[in-house]
């Protein structure tokens, strides 16, 4: 195995200008990083990756932690290329851990990432609490950027959208369009984002003055399975509805092959509003109008703020994230125009 001195001496510099311009510490002149790069290559040469962290405190890694109930869907797909994409510009690798089905998982999962020695961690968190996300970022040197969630103690430390704002516009413009008898498949109530949603879409029929149905609301578990089965449930309970809002895009999709399997036209009898605006949501038929959710937007500013702040700024402010309607062909004017 070849070894740094023997680096050294195929560049004709010592063994500490070679550790210097691995570590990236010092000034070395460009000539002479350039032929100590070119030994590397030539003799072979791979650094002790454990040794050289140990020296610069650095291990050029961002860990995340996700939830593996995400993982089977689009959004997860789009979440996880911008991260790795973001992550790689920035010339470190991501390293992702299970949150599994807990808020314990989830800890197990953040603590597995501290000891992995990860200069910064990203928590998308489903069972942590806000108390108990803060306790966390509090605890630990390693900065640490919750995505998706608002805390209350350190907000610079959270990059969100407001979901029941973005939900609320959303209905109320399907009403501002003429439909009154507006049908809601939610995400899984054990979910804050969920939960978020079902508050938005309530609170825009009382801004109207429009009395809430329950009938015309049925629970979904962010699958296509589970917005088609919302369907069938909305319509065997005989309840008329002009338009539907799915907590997320592969609901609606679901809604959708539902709706047209059961002789319901869309949008001709019933217009279908998604969430998040997943890629193929222009691609099927009709086009799927969805509430547009900047996850690349939001995923570029937490890794902005963690190298900044492992370069030694700081951030006291606080940022949010509009959600926005694409209107496409799943949607058009109600009866009550």
């Amino acid at each position: 195995m070849t070894t740094m001195l023997e680096v050294a001496k195929r560049a004709g510099v010592s063994k500490a200008t070679v550790s210097r311009v691995l570590s990236g510490n010092g000034y070395v002149s460009q000539e002479t990083k350039d032929r100590v790069f070119q030994a590397i290559e030539e003799s072979g040469y791979r650094p002790n990756l454990l040794a050289r962290n140990l020296a610069t405190r650095r291990t050029q890694t961002l860990g995340l932690v996700v939830t593996n109930t995400l993982y089977h869907g689009v959004y997860f797909s789009e979440l996880l290329f911008h991260a790795a994409r973001m992550t790689e510009e920035k010339g470190r690798q991501l390293i992702l851990a299970d949150g599994k089905h807990s808020a314990a998982e989830e800890r197990e999962a953040i603590q597995y990432l501290l000891d992995m020695r990860c200069d910064a961690i990203i928590i998308y968190p489903r069972f942590l609490s806000v108390e108990e996300m803060d306790n966390i970022i509090q605890k630990h040197e390693q900065p640490i950027m919750v995505l998706n969630r608002r805390l209350r103690k350190n907000s610079s430390h959270c990059v969100w959208s407001d979901h029941k704002a973005s939900c609320q516009a959303a209905v109320s413009q399907l009403i501002d369009m003429g439909h009154r008898d507006i049908a809601f498949i939610t995400g899984s109530l054990d979910s804050p984002t969920g939960i978020e949603r079902l508050s938005g879409y309530k609170d825009a029929l009382a801004q109207h003055h429009i009395p809430l149905n329950d009938a015309l609301i049925v629970e979904g578990k962010w699958n296509p399975e589970s917005g088609a089965l919302g369907v069938s449930t909305l319509l065997s309970r005989g309840e008329t509805f002009t338009a539907l809002v799915a907590s997320n895009d592969d609901m609606a999709i679901g809604a959708v092959k539902q709706l047209h399997d059961s002789g319901v036209a869309t949008p001709g009898q019933v217009s279908v509003i998604g969430f998040d605006d997943v890629s193929i949501a222009p691609y099927i038929i009709p086009s799927l109008s969805s509430v547009r959710i900047p996850v690349t937007e939001m995923i570029k500013e937490i890794i902005s703020r963690l190298i900044f702040m492992l370069d030694g700024g700081d951030f006291t402010l606080q940022q949010t994230f509009s959600g926005e309607l694409i209107l496409r062909d799943s949607v058009i004017a109600g009866p009550h125009v």
